[in-house]
């Protein structure tokens, strides 16, 4: 079948690279601070999908971040590592003593930026930018030059500057969008005009105060661009930069651009940051987001069951980008999905059974509150008339010890078929280590994929209501819930329903093989 072309005019380069900058920019995101353990789990694993440049940090600001630069040389990634420095020599000299394979100098352009922050003429910059470049070539094999604020600089000048950068030895020239306000239309203009006037490879840093940083970097490939700077998440100063996992499936599936990039393990590596950073991911995020491949709209579902480019891309698949399909349920779902989520843990229901299955879920679903797995067994289960399935697991007594001064420790007596078993654990607080002591004496494996807490009441006595998905070997999800205004214990009970939905569909996976 013939692909369908979705893009015009491009003079984009069959390979561009990634230059990732989430342990410098992304850092700079207000409220984040990530330990010096945290920044190397970081590298390793952006190095691991593939990343060929990592901005490890900016080492002229301190002597803990020379410190975590010079850490970050010293684990031999496959990536080059890459130390930020203004436009002076000590600056440089504190990244060449990282041991880093670039440095990266940036000067300000445009005329608010050098007026007001630097307070130095256009010739000065023009001046120090050349001394600059030149001293760190004498010491460093790779250099990469910003004029910053470039996209509010007058471009007869920018191009100016970029030629003094070139000639005095700048191996790479990037070009940011330091405060997000230039247009997709008005990127490619400009990136085709450097490109024709300055002999260098040219990379694109963008900023999204006005939601365009990917459509902006796309925007400096088709111009030319041959690499791309982006953060994990979209982190960074006020709205953040361009995304890693949007823009690299954006060039490689829409345009058929080879990034180098490892896409299967973009979800695991945006799990990662937001963990470390502890800002969770919004469920409608592009590529990554809980919602990026699920389903609740009967049409949808419908569709996606059937072919499932119907109603997804098509040239992007959840497995390509290391996450999966869902079907979800609320007050749109429809009978094919509900009944394709009941025939994967082998219910089938009647017809006539089936429309009041889906009717008790919508009722419930227009009430504000979310249907998990467990709510539509339970309800499939009284529609049927079932049985109620004896749970694997049940909770005969948790214990927990905390305080600020003790590792949080719990210990939990719970059976598994009949037989008592206990399990302690230590955790980063009290909920973490009680689930941490349950998964400890479970009988299925399974990984916690997600886990959510929030208040629905008010005042210090507030009923918690905890959700959270786990996934089984095979790789399919389960979601159960639990309230209580005992978060500890609502957060238990929601891991034991969970795991007991697990073992209840390996049950019956058995018992249909045999």
């Amino acid at each position: 079948m013939k692909r369908t072309v979705f893009f015009t005019d491009s003079r984009a380069n069959k390979n561009v690279t990634v230059f990732d900058t989430t342990l410098r920019d992304g850092e700079q995101t207000p409220g984040i601070s990530f330990t010096l353990e945290e920044k190397l789990g970081i590298a390793e694993q952006i190095s691991g999908i593939g990343v060929h440049a990592i901005e490890a940090g900016f080492p002229a600001s301190s002597d803990a971040e020379r410190e975590i630069v010079r850490a970050i040389t010293n684990l031999g990634l496959s990536a080059q590592v890459c130390g930020l420095a203004r436009s002076l020599r000590a600056d440089v000299d504190a990244c060449i003593d990282c041991g880093v394979d670039m440095v990266h100098v940036f000067i300000p352009t445009s005329d608010v930026q050098r007026e007001y922050t630097i307070r130095k003429t256009r010739e000065q910059v023009l001046e120090a930018t050349g001394d600059i470049i030149a001293y760190t070539r004498d010491h460093v094999g790779r250099c990469m030059f910003s004029a910053m604020d470039a996209t509010r600089t007058d471009w007869d000048y920018l191009i100016e500057v970029y030629r003094v950068a070139v000639d005095a030895g700048a191996t790479i020239i990037n070009v940011p969008d330091t405060v997000g306000v230039i247009t997709p239309t008005a990127m490619k203009h400009l990136i085709e005009r450097i490109d024709h006037e300055v002999n260098c490879p040219i990379d694109v840093h963008c900023h999204n105060d006005f939601g365009l940083a990917v459509a902006n970097t796309i925007a400096a490939v088709e111009a030319g661009a041959s690499q791309v700077q982006v953060t994990v998440n979209g982190l960074g100063e006020r709205a953040g930069n361009a995304d890693l996992a949007q823009t690299v499936m954006a060039l490689s599936s829409i345009y058929g651009i080879d990034t180098g990039i490892r896409t299967t393990g973009l979800v695991e590596t945006s799990r990662l940051v937001a963990r470390y950073a502890g800002m969770s991911i919004p469920a409608t995020h592009p590529i990554v987001g809980e919602n990026a491949f699920a389903h609740e709209s009967g049409i949808h579902s419908h569709g996606v069951i059937t072919r499932s480019d119907t109603f997804e891309p098509g040239i992007m698949t959840p497995e390509m980008v290391g996450h999966r399909r869902r079907l979800k349920l609320g007050k749109h779902a429809g009978r094919h999905a509900v009944k394709q989520m009941l025939a994967e843990v082998h219910m089938e229901p009647a017809e006539e059974q089936l429309d009041e299955i889906v009717i008790r879920v919508k009722a419930i679903a227009g009430k504000g509150k979310r249907v998990t797995d467990a709510d539509l067994y339970e309800i499939a289960e009284s529609v049927m008339q079932l049985a109620p399935d004896e749970k694997t697991l049940e909770l005969q007594d948790v214990a927990i010890m905390t305080g600020n001064h003790v590792i949080p420790t719990a210990s939990v007596r719970a059976t598994v078929d009949g037989v008592e078993h206990t399990f302690s654990s230590i955790g980063n607080g009290p909920v973490d280590a009680a689930v941490r002591a349950i998964l400890g004496i479970i009988p299925a494996p399974v990984q916690l994929k997600e886990f959510n807490i929030e208040a629905i009441s008010g005042g210090t006595d507030a009923l918690g209501h905890v959700t959270i998905a786990v996934e089984d070997e095979r790789g399919r999800a389960f979601d159960a819930s639990a309230s209580s205004d005992d978060i500890i214990l609502a957060s238990v009970e929601a891991v034991i329903n969970a795991i007991n939905l697990v073992c209840r569909t390996h049950k019956l996976d058995r018992e249909q093989e045999e």
